[in-house]
């Protein structure tokens, strides 16, 4: 059924219900604007702040455990440095010690055995000369006895 001219022409002509029908979306587009979305927007962007915040305060953290990770490496290197200096010291004298103690003793052992050396040399000399005058004094005892018996 085809539409009439008046039809069509009244259909496209603005009355005052579309007046209101455009001022009441306006308004409910406004209240609606200052009611839900902007204290939704400033919600997300107090989050977003928020998090961006978090973050930097993470990383910062992060760099200042790393830097005190390094810098306690580094005491710790230096401090083992110290100890293994301090033990390789230690070890030097000690073999410094017992190097002096061993030649000391060496010496003392070479001036005693020299010692006991010289004293057997000496009894050696001794016993030789006391064994050739019991020697001598034996075979005069032995000889007069065998003499002395022959004669007998």
């Amino acid at each position: 059924m085809p539409f009439r001219r008046d039809t069509i022409k009244r259909l496209l002509t603005p009355d005052i219900t579309t007046l209101w029908v455009v001022g009441f979306l306006l308004l409910c587009t406004f209240l609606l604007n200052t009611m839900v979305f902007q204290p939704i927007l400033r919600i997300i962007d107090a989050r977003t702040d928020a998090v961006r915040g978090a973050k930097e305060l993470a990383e910062s953290a992060a760099q200042k455990a790393t830097a005190a990770v390094a810098e306690y490496d580094q005491k710790l290197n230096v401090a083992r440095g110290e100890v293994y200096q301090q033990m390789d010291d230690m070890r030097k004298s000690a073999l410094d010690k017992r190097a002096t103690l061993l030649a000391a003793t060496r010496s003392t052992v070479a001036q005693e055995l020299s010692a006991a050396s010289a004293r057997v040399q000496q009894e050696s000399k001794d016993a030789r000369a006391a064994l050739d005058r019991d020697a001598s004094t034996l075979a005069g005892a032995i000889v007069s006895r065998v003499l002395g018996r022959a004669t007998q």
